[in-house]
């Protein structure tokens, strides 16, 4: 056996024996570039806690950082800025720092250190140690604190001011009296009337059926409404057909030369018929059936064969029909 052979390996066991080689070097070099990374990793946060630091000094003079007997990291911090870790470092506690994290990402604010004093199982003791250490960056201060909002907001009083000692000092200069025959506006606000004074019904129009007590704007135009589907009012009583009509306001009423529009029973239709608040669907076809089967109608007393026609309901009709 000559050395060669002892040496000699199948092509095989060479695939196996590349494939080791390559994987041992790949895990090597994954070793080495996350070793890299982490040590940049700490690097960054090393320098953005040194970067930060001088920014919170801003609000108070410069304290030393002081390391306490229990092991905290006093140093001025700023809790809308600061990070989880450097709360730890405060000697705050996990459920404490996650509080405060949430709280900010809700879109939360510290204003003042008082405002901090608000989280929750923070002790008094905690607070008097961390107060002095508490600075507020001045993104975080209202913006009305700044200059330029307290001159716009000083200008607008000064505006304001000038415009009230100009308007004193005209009504000092002024000698014209207005003249004011009523003290109210009788056009939005018309006069009322008086007890014993009355407005025709068959007439009015909702100017002068607001004058009367306790009928505005609404009770006149449903008034004037209800008369159109009349056909004309004959009478005072018929307002209290009116849902909910104030009834202290029909001694005000009174109804002088009525004129009423009348409905044809020969000639109207089924639909006609019914549009008048005293005739239903029923009446309207006994009526059209009645004219179908006997002729015209010449009185109203035919109707009263009709099982859909009351004596009492052809009263009503009567000033609205005619033949």
């Amino acid at each position: 056996m000559n050395l060669k052979s002892l040496f000699y390996l199948h092509r095989s066991d060479r695939k196996v024996i590349l494939v080791l080689l390559l994987f041992i070097t790949g895990c090597l070099g994954l070793i080495i570039f996350v070793g890299n990374q982490t040590a940049e990793t700490s690097g960054t946060k090393t320098d953005s806690v040194i970067s930060q630091k001088p920014a919170s000094f801003s609000g108070k003079g410069q304290l030393p950082e002081v390391e306490t007997e229990e092991g905290k990291h006093l140093f001025p911090f700023d809790p809308n800025t600061a990070t989880a870790e450097q709360l730890q470092q405060l000697g705050l506690s996990p459920f404490q720092v996650r509080n405060i994290i949430k709280y900010r990402s809700k879109g939360g604010v510290y204003r003042s250190p008082m405002d901090f004093a608000r989280l929750y199982g923070l002790t008094r003791k905690q607070y008097r140690e961390l107060e002095p250490y508490i600075t507020i960056g001045d993104d975080y201060e209202p913006a009305s604190t700044l200059a330029s909002v307290q001159a716009y907001i000083a200008r607008k009083e000064a505006d304001k001011q000038a415009a009230h000692e100009a308007y004193e000092a005209y009504k000092e200069k002024n000698t014209y009296k207005p003249y004011k025959e009523y003290d109210r506006d009788t056009i939005r606000y018309p006069l009322k009337m008086k007890v014993g004074e009355h407005v025709n019904l068959a007439s009015a129009d909702t100017t002068q059926l607001k004058k009367v007590p306790g009928i505005g704007s609404g009770w006149a135009r449903a008034i004037v409404n209800y008369g159109k589907r009349l056909g004309g009012y004959v009478a005072v009583g018929q307002l209290q057909e009116i849902d909910g009509f104030p009834e202290e306001a029909l001694p005000y009423f009174s109804i002088t030369n009525p004129h009423t529009e009348k409905i044809n029973l020969n000639t109207a239709t089924i639909a006609q018929l019914r549009k008048h608040p005293y005739m239903n669907f029923y009446q309207a076809r006994a009526v059209s059936d009645y004219r179908r089967l006997k002729g015209k109608l010449t009185s109203l007393s035919q109707l009263r064969l009709l099982k859909d026609f009351t004596p009492e309901a052809i009263e009503r009709l009567r000033p609205y029909v005619e033949f």
